[in-house]
């Protein structure tokens, strides 16, 4: 468990001065000089490790680019010693400024203090220091990415974060075998959930990051699953005759709705996960798959080919009633994978328009559609826990194996999240140091 304390924290003026909005698509990332962090006690690399990967976080987000350190006229150890002199800053037109120190606690334990200035101003807009054992440096950089990222932008930041996947262990198409996986955001510290056995597919991290719901195939029968995320364990979700498929969590990570298929028809159900006890939402009467909540908990977005042959999105309440049609797009478009924003102002897709397959955002009722990425294959979109990133599946061709790719909603800024293996199906869990202050 990371402790963190209060070293300085000084506002010195109104957070809507510092405020960057980050839907438009005219950004223009503001430049940062982040600082090799001083290392008194020779701790590892360290030091350049936690620049590194704070630059990383921090530029990732599009709204930042770091200055590189050849052009720094003040090094670590003066700046920590008697501040810095804006002087040596404004010149290379840094916006903000980032410095600090790593120094040992005890054998296995570190603390890690941080400033941030606004060089402009010549003011600090924040001070904070960060107690952990030594291991979790990274994550301790994470949340300290998270900080600066919320006093620039007004927002919560993303950063300490995990990413459950699929990984192909070899990317055979005849005889696939896959597992579960968690990393961190970044793609550092994976880590294996399930051993490859069984094919499983479409993991959806609970929103209180406890759980996993996820369709393994035991048997060759496909079936929704839980896994309970600090011991490993899982068992099926009720007992169903037929398949279960894509299943997702309700806001607080009580209950479960899912697709069940029957006389090759599917329909939308709900299922408490401690009691079992299931109430149907749609008939089965077509194709009615990939339900996924709002984030209030009322509403309910799905897939339907109920007009037609061609699936597309519907929005119905968690009653079942009030079913209407959201998406209606030209062409012979498919529409697939919707995922709510935990904002609740925007529902991401998979569309299909022929061949050419699309990440795209839309208001709830289905106005505004816009196609932030496109490719050979692109699909199961996840939201980042601020709402204002994407996650998704890649691959470039037939014959590449899968990534998995992150944009910002402006659709310029996209990365690739590195992996070893090819990478499907991500979901991407609420921001852990929320988890912790909950606990």
């Amino acid at each position: 468990m990371i402790r963190y304390c209060l070293a300085v924290l000084l506002f010195t003026f109104n957070l809507y001065a510092l405020k960057i909005e980050i839907t438009k698509g005219d950004i223009q990332p503001d430049p940062i000089a982040v600082v090799d962090f001083h290392n008194p006690d020779s701790i590892e690399n360290l030091g350049e490790d936690i620049a590194k990967v704070l630059i990383n976080d921090l530029e990732a987000s599009g709204l930042f680019v770091a200055i590189g350190k050849t052009a720094f006229l003040q090094t670590a150890d003066s700046l920590v010693a008697s501040g810095p002199n804006m002087s040596n800053w404004r010149p290379l037109k840094a916006r903000f400024l980032v410095y600090g120190e790593v120094k040992k606690l005890s054998s296995d334990k570190i603390t890690i203090s941080f400033r941030l200035f606004d060089v402009l101003t010549g003011q600090q807009m924040q001070g904070l220091s960060y107690n952990g054992e030594q291991k979790n440096w990274r994550r301790m950089t994470h949340i300290m990415a998270d900080s600066i990222y919320g006093r620039t932008t007004g927002e919560t930041g993303v950063f300490d974060s995990k990413i459950v996947f699929i990984e192909d262990i070899n990317n055979d198409r005849k005889n696939p075998k896959k597992r579960m996986m968690i990393m961190d955001w970044d793609g550092f510290n994976p880590q294996a959930l399930t051993d490859g056995k069984n094919l499983v597919l479409t993991p959806r991290v609970s929103p209180d990051a406890q759980k996993v719901a996820y369709l393994s195939y035991i048997n060759q029968q496909p079936r929704v699953y839980i896994m309970d995320l600090k011991n490993k364990s899982s068992k099926e979700l009720g007992h169903f005759p037929g398949m279960t498929l894509a299943p997702r969590f309700s806001p607080d990570s009580s209950k479960v709705v899912m697709s069940y298929e029957k006389d090759g028809a599917s329909a939308v159900y709900i299922m408490d996960v401690a009691s079992g006890k299931k109430d149907q939402l749609t008939e089965h009467r077509c194709i009615d798959t990939s339900p996924c909540y709002s984030p209030d908990g009322n509403q309910i977005v799905f897939v339907s080919d109920r007009d037609g042959p061609k699936p597309q999105l519907f929005v119905m309440d968690t009653s079942g009633g009030n079913v209407r049609r959201i998406s209606f797009g030209k062409g012979g478009s498919r529409y697939f994978q919707p995922a709510w924003s935990l904002r609740g102002d925007l529902i991401a897709f998979t569309k299909q328009v022929e061949g050419t397959f699309y990440i795209g955002v839309m208001f709830p009722d289905g106005t505004g559609e816009r196609l932030i990425a496109q490719g050979y294959m692109v699909e199961s979109p996840t939201w980042s826990p601020n709402g204002r990133y994407i996650m998704y599946s890649r691959q470039g061709s037939l014959l590449d194996k899968s990534q998995i790719d992150m944009i910002d909603l402006t659709g310029r800024n996209r990365r690739r999240i590195p992996t070893q293996k090819g990478a499907t199906d991500g979901s991407w869990s609420p921001l852990m140091t929320s988890i912790m202050a909950n606990d």
